[in-house]
């Protein structure tokens, strides 16, 4: 099975997550890094967007799950949007997702959380 991959780069995203006083009610940024090995259709008509699988539509899955309501952890968030991914986009075979929260300590960029998955596939 061949497979493209496609990527975000620090996606930025105002969302409400954290267990501190100060972040409940507030929203914080968030940058997410993507990848996504999706399974390339070898039938695929040559430059038709109906035939891949749109980026845009992955963004704004990433986007809702983000925004949709507080969540305390950042472990969390990193499990619901990998469940949501799978669940929406069949054709991702495996996915990285690298979410950090870049105001959270002043002596580092970023702290955050990665997660894999590979999707099972059944013969």
């Amino acid at each position: 099975m061949q497979t493209r991959r496609i990527f975000f780069s620090r996606l930025a995203v105002d969302s409400q997550i954290g267990i501190l006083d100060h972040e409940r009610g507030a929203r914080q940024p968030l940058h997410i890094d993507a990848e996504f090995d999706v399974k390339i259709h070898t039938s695929r008509k040559v430059d038709d967007i109906h035939e891949v699988l749109d980026y845009r539509r992955l963004r704004e899955a990433i986007i809702d799950e983000c925004t949709r309501a507080h969540v305390d952890l950042l472990e969390t968030l990193c499990d619901q949007l990998q469940a949501r991914l799978l669940a929406d986009f069949p054709d991702v075979m495996a996915l990285r997702l690298r979410i950090g929260k870049p105001l959270a300590f002043a002596d580092c960029a970023a702290v955050g959380i990665e997660v894999t998955a590979t999707r099972e596939v059944t013969a």
